[in-house]
């Protein structure tokens, strides 16, 4: 099926033909708002022979190659090539823990500049869980980067008041930007399903977006597709293709997303399931140990959250 073009500089969708709204939606900024990531540079300049990077739960690393040739090496990983060849300057991504390792030429070596990224809610990071192991995309085909890595060279390549500071934010717009880049090319980098999915679908983005901007609104299969423009069972059907979910269970486990990150800042669970949509402690109990296999009490690992009144 042939995708519509969008424009891929920007996060936003037009609204579509007979929405309740004719603002445009931003896709992005209501997840980055409620789950940050912080970026930490490690390296910047040549590598010559091996380099390993260790798989470790909750590390998320993003290379970039600015010049030179590389091998890259997987180890036993599901729908990752185990060897891969990089011939210009390129993104890599790796949102799981993936143990990789670069083969460098041995005289002249590859110029890279590496960060660790650090998801609020690690591996429940709702960003993190809907990626792919891997994205990887040449730096010429993501629309407005270059800018933004130039900055980032200049910063790693003269140290200065403020550069790794400065340094680190930088590797943030880069991310959000290959961000925008993936919902516009979901394909291109093995996404067929999910939040990330859903978000490149232009009528179904509108009531992701609602979703996660108000997850205590008591919302309807009814309201959902008011969002999108849709009829019930049009919006149902499409909802369920392409996320492979359907919009109660997307709301549900949005909630329960949500939650934990609320749980684990101390928040008292009576508030919290209040905050984030459930009817009482003891309803937001129950879908917490389905989910996830244990209460509240038992997933953070401390007294913190107030379970008096639930049973």
């Amino acid at each position: 099926m042939k995708s519509k073009k969008v424009d891929s500089s920007s996060t936003t969708f037009p609204a579509p033909s007979g929405a309740s709204t004719n603002e445009p939606i931003d896709r992005l900024s209501v997840l980055l708002d409620r789950f940050r990531v912080r970026a930490a540079l490690f390296h910047s300049g040549p590598l010559c022979g091996r380099t390993s990077f260790e798989a470790r739960p909750g590390r998320v690393f993003l290379h970039v190659l600015r010049r030179g040739t590389l091998t890259v090496r997987h180890r036993r990983t599901p729908g990752l090539a185990p060897v891969m060849e990089l011939h210009e300057p390129s993104l890599l991504l790796y949102a799981r823990p993936v143990f990789h390792e670069f083969i460098h030429p041995p005289r002249e070596g590859s110029d890279f500049t590496c960060a660790t990224l650090d998801f609020d809610g690690a591996e429940h990071n709702p960003i993190v869980h809907a990626l792919p192991p891997l994205v990887y995309v040449p730096l010429t085909r993501i629309e407005g980067l270059q800018p933004a890595l130039d900055l980032l060279f200049a910063e790693t390549d003269r140290v200065r008041c403020g550069s790794r500071v400065l340094i680190d934010r930088l590797f943030e717009v880069v991310f959000i930007q290959l961000l925008r880049w993936i919902l516009d090319h979901p394909e291109e980098v093995g996404v067929s399903g999910g939040m990330i999915a859903g978000l490149s679908d232009a009528r179904l983005a509108r009531a992701l977006v609602a979703m996660h901007r108000a997850p205590a609104h008591a919302w309807s299969l009814a309201s959902l597709a008011s969002e999108a423009a849709m009829s019930r069972s049009a919006f149902a059907a499409a909802f369920k293709r392409v996320t492979g979910v359907t919009p109660a269970r997307y709301l549900t486990d949005w909630r329960l997303t949500l939650a934990t990150a609320l749980l684990r800042d101390g928040r008292p669970l009576k508030q919290v399931a209040e905050e984030v949509g459930f009817a009482g402690p003891s309803s937001l109990s129950r879908a917490f140990k389905q989910r996830f296999g244990a209460c509240p009490r038992e997933w953070t690992g401390s007294g913190s959250t107030d379970e008096s009144s639930h049973g």
